[in-house]
């Protein structure tokens, strides 16, 4: 697998953004443990082109250039501000515009940010969803913070932390199996065969259909 990318996209409305520090903090720690390349987009980034857009070939320049890198990463992040319990309506438009079997099989660490920890659920009865429909491969841990949870602009809380440290363990055992899968036609070695798995490595290894 040559020139491996981790892309991250956020549907924050305006910068300065704790959503988009949120998204980049993932996308940096990947890329910098695994030896990707990396960038991070957010919706001022696809351009106005956006709200008038109806299919992927409405978008200007600038909105391709970032849908085509979101497509074609090898690890995707997303992230969204919450509002009214889901994520901002322009960062759903976006992926309205991905073709439905573009991301099929992608790794997708999955987080959000809100005002407080009552919507922490958006990522999985939201977020989860609309990327199981893409039938990406969206990471088992998704990662919420509240505002509480960052000290000018930056993460702070050691909980949340920890928790993304997890997310990054699952998003490198993913890249690890596209990788093998890339270098061979993938079976489980014989040389393993009797050789002590972690429940995660199993499931990664095993259990997951060739990506």
């Amino acid at each position: 697998m040559t020139n491996a990318t981790v892309v991250g996209f956020s549907g924050n409305l305006a910068r300065p953004s704790k959503t988009r520090g949120f998204v980049k903090h993932f996308v940096s720690e990947i890329a910098d443990r695994h030896g990707l390349a990396a960038v991070t987009f957010d919706l001022d980034d696809v351009g106005r082109s956006l709200g008038t857009a109806r299919w992927s070939r409405d978008l200007d320049e600038a909105g391709q250039t970032v849908l085509d890198a979101v497509v074609s990463a090898d690890v995707l992040v997303v992230g969204s501000p919450t509002y009214k319990g889901s994520y901002t309506g322009l960062f759903k438009h976006f992926f309205d515009l991905v073709d439905p079997v573009a991301l099929r099989g992608k790794p997708v660490l999955l987080t959000a940010t809100g005002g407080g920890e009552r919507h922490a659920l958006m990522v999985d009865h939201q977020l989860r969803p609309l990327f199981a429909f893409f039938e990406a491969l969206v990471l088992p841990t998704a990662v919420y913070a509240t505002d509480r949870d960052f000290l000018e602009g930056a993460l702070a809380s050691e909980a949340i932390r920890k928790r993304g440290e997890q997310a990054i363990e699952e998003a490198g055992l993913a890249l690890a199996s596209r990788r093998h899968a890339a270098a061979e036609d993938f079976a489980p070695s014989p040389e393993m065969d009797g050789r002590p798995r972690s429940l995660i490595d199993r499931y990664w290894l095993e259990w997951i259909p060739r990506l």
